[in-house]
């Protein structure tokens, strides 16, 4: 296959960049902690340079990804959680469908109509239209729902989204996050919107694959994700 994303002009090999950026997005380490297991394994890096590959690397994976997995119901759970980038809270708007099947993700540093429509956007152009989405009392999240209404109707479509605002029903997006969390704690704190934009692009690919969403039964959780830089 030829390659997707450019390796050219790498110091290391690809397999060495693709298996550092996969072991970072996908268990919970730290950059100190994955410098040390890239020594161990005889690859002498230091975090900086980590850093820099997960940026370069983990998005342009992920927009690939978009690309291969399987297809998803139309039914879906939507739900922002929070993610600290230089001390301040940011969002990561996420969307699951029915069976918990990952949609699309978006960080935003503001939680408003704005930033939620901005995201139905993304989701619907990546997925399709959905019939139903289930939300919590959010204000800005109905808000969004209805500007993606009021689109359908000036295109003349003849049907509108279905919005459910039951909290007891999102809880299995809800409980989709925790793995999210979980890796991103050891993070701590990210040090620029564009970093953690990359790496929680990342962590939720190695989730999706996690989830078998690609429909690559046999192969390793690494071999899909290197499948994805070709």
């Amino acid at each position: 296959m030829d390659e997707l994303i450019s390796f050219k002009g790498a110091q290391y090999p690809k397999s060495v960049i693709l298996y550092a950026v996969y072991f970072y997005v996908r268990f919970p380490v730290s950059y100190r902690d994955l410098e040390e297991i890239m020594a161990e394994r005889g690859v002498d890096l230091d975090h900086a340079t980590l850093n820099r590959w997960v940026g370069k690397y983990a998005s342009a994976i992920a927009e690939e990804a978009h690309h291969r997995k399987a297809t998803t119901r139309r039914s879906w759970r939507m739900d922002e959680t929070y993610v600290k980038v230089k001390g301040q809270w940011t969002y990561l708007y996420r969307a699951i469908d029915k069976d918990g099947k990952t949609l699309d993700f978006m960080l935003s540093e503001r939680r408003d109509e704005a930033a939620a429509t901005a995201f139905f956007v993304k989701a619907v152009g990546n997925n399709g239209w959905p019939d139903k989405v289930v939300i919590d009392k959010s204000g800005s999240n109905t808000a969004g729902l209805f500007n993606m209404n009021c689109l359908l109707v000036m295109c003349g479509w003849c049907w509108l989204i279905t919005v459910r605002r039951k909290k007891y029903l999102n809880n299995i997006i809800e409980q989709d996050h925790r793995f999210i969390k979980k890796l991103t704690r050891p993070m701590q704190t990210f040090k620029s919107f564009n970093s953690a934009s990359a790496t929680l692009a990342g962590i939720e690919v190695a989730h999706m694959i996690r989830k078998g969403q690609f429909r690559q039964a046999g192969q390793s959780g690494f071999a899909q994700f290197a499948a994805f830089a070709g």
